[in-house]
């Protein structure tokens, strides 16, 4: 009896830590993680995110609702970092990390670095902790773009694209 007891608790244990490191594999989310990084003269950006799938969704303004802050991915909220001080669209960004947050629009996006970084999704994200802001056009690509992908190119230019959408800004 006492036999079986001990083999219950150790098998229970296994269970438990293999369920605790199957959450920790982030890779195994329907929405797995992301991190595109380049360096820009001498600047190097990183962007962490995640990337959803479209699966036949319609993405902005179904899913993701034009005119509402959009964590720009999925899971926790996005987050870029500059290791010197740049320009966004021409406006000045100290270094640091920050959260990425977009407003997407039908004619306009919002591209919004955050003073939260390190939140889950949009749920705590605050106007009043906006580092700045700039606006952008989005344009329509070839084809379908399956999983939301970020890039950065060896200019600095920062796109964001899903589905038949992409958003791109530039880092100086």
């Amino acid at each position: 009896m006492k036999t079986l007891k001990i083999a219950s608790l150790f098998a229970m244990s296994l269970l438990l830590a293999f369920s605790v490191s199957a959450q920790k594999d982030k890779s195994k989310r329907p929405s797995p993680p992301a991190q595109v990084s380049q360096e820009v003269d001498g600047t190097k950006i990183t962007i962490d995110y995640s990337r959803p799938s479209k699966r036949g969704r319609e993405i902005f303004g179904g899913l993701e609702d034009y005119g509402k802050v959009w964590r720009t991915g999925a899971n926790e909220s996005t987050w870029i970092e500059v290791s010197s001080d740049v320009k966004v669209e021409g406006k000045p960004l100290a270094a640091g990390k920050y959260g990425l947050f977009t407003i997407p629009g039908e004619d306009e996006w919002t591209i919004i670095i955050n003073k939260k970084w390190d939140g889950w999704g949009a749920y705590e994200y605050k106007e009043e902790d906006d580092v700045l802001r700039v606006k952008v056009k989005p344009t329509s690509v070839d084809g379908v773009v399956e999983m939301f992908t970020i890039d950065i190119d060896n200019n600095g230019d920062v796109s964001l694209a899903w589905d038949q959408t992409q958003v791109t800004f530039s880092i100086r």
